[in-house]
């Protein structure tokens, strides 16, 4: 019989953030992440550079988080680590670390994809914060990713709609850098969003076939409206920022929306969990709740904080892995590209 209290030690090493979870069966003990600064002057996440910081802050973090859930190493019963996807350099770091781990402590290993963690974060037991059914329909929108999945249950999801070229996240930072804000951008564009009118400059919308997205010709388009603008007035962007942003936000929701209509349509589940790093843009947030009353949608938004990446989402998913006893040994590899 499975004892009742399971601890699962969850390690996260995908990009540029070292973090580690302890979670007791579905509840959160610690959640604890690195962040590296250093790719802020770089304008974006150099590999190199990313999974020599993992290096230096592995030991710091899973140490951490240890003591914040105020457990001894020889108490935990399994080691859930990331597989895949993202930056072969970093997933190694995090992978290498886990097995070592799990050989010294003779407790089971448990790989997890990284995008269904997103999806599944919805399940950690977070008081305020329903869980939903089976099935549902799942949007992840993050930095690498923009997809739409039928979750029928834990292990069962199929992608029915992505991107065919730049993910929501990308779009975002690539825009925010037109624009000359800092490097992350996306959050940056949603606070001056918040005090802009979204009407204010209309941008076509890309139009894709099916469930897919695209989004570099809405980058395009907005990369040549704002050339032509500052050659009327050099201090366009300075005068308009917040409309400016707010009206790229907007287009933008209203591209996520359209698909995911469509999806209800087509699948008719009418149940929408948001997922991945990009969920905690505050106008995607506030859409979906209001497409509750809208469309009569059950929607589920993360708490902020499993939303970019963290080992908490890591945990949740090898807590249910540990249920059906779905491990590994210490040959698995790490891909940086990886299928449901």
């Amino acid at each position: 019989m499975l004892n009742p209290e399971v601890y699962i030690l969850a390690v996260e090493s995908s990009c540029d953030d070292t973090a580690a979870a302890v979670l007791c069966n579905d509840k959160v003990l610690s959640n604890v992440v690195a962040n590296q600064l250093i790719h802020n002057q770089y304008g974006g996440v150099v590999p190199e550079l990313a999974s020599r910081a993992h290096q230096q802050n592995i030991v710091p973090v899973i140490d951490a988080a240890l003591k914040k859930a105020n457990i001894q190493k020889e108490q935990l019963s399994a080691i859930a680590f990331t597989q895949g996807p993202g930056l072969m350099g970093s997933l190694l770091v995090g992978s290498s670390f886990s097995k070592s781990m799990a050989l010294a402590l003779g407790i089971p290993l448990i790989a997890v994809n990284h995008m269904q963690a997103h999806i599944l974060a919805h399940f950690i037991d977070e008081e305020g914060y329903d869980k939903p059914e089976f099935p549902f329909l799942a949007l992840t929108i993050s930095g690498g990713h923009t997809q739409i999945v039928k979750v029928n249950n834990f292990f069962d999801m199929t992608i029915i709609g992505k991107t065919t070229d730049d993910a929501v996240g990308e779009a975002f930072d690539k825009t925010a850098k037109i624009l000359g804000l800092p490097y992350p951008g996306g959050p940056l564009v949603d606070k001056n969003a918040q005090l802009g009118n979204p009407k204010a400059f209309a941008f076509t919308k890309p139009k894709v076939p099916g469930l897919d997205f695209s989004f570099s010709g809405l980058k395009t388009a907005i990369l040549y409206f704002i050339q032509k603008e500052k050659q009327k007035n050099p201090n366009f962007i300075d005068e308009n920022i917040n409309d400016i942003c707010a009206s790229i936000q907007y287009t933008i929701i209203e591209i996520l929306m359209d698909k995911l209509k469509m999806a209800v349509k087509e699948t008719g589940i009418k149940q929408i969990a948001i997922g991945g790093g990009v969920s905690a843009n505050s106008g995607i947030r506030n859409t979906l709740k209001e497409a509750e009353q809208k469309y009569g949608w059950k929607t589920f938004v993360p708490k902020f904080e499993y939303t970019t990446d963290n080992a908490a989402m890591i945990g949740i998913v090898g807590y249910q892995k540990f249920l059906s006893q779905n491990f590994e040994n210490a040959s698995v590899v790490s891909k940086a590209r990886i299928q449901f």
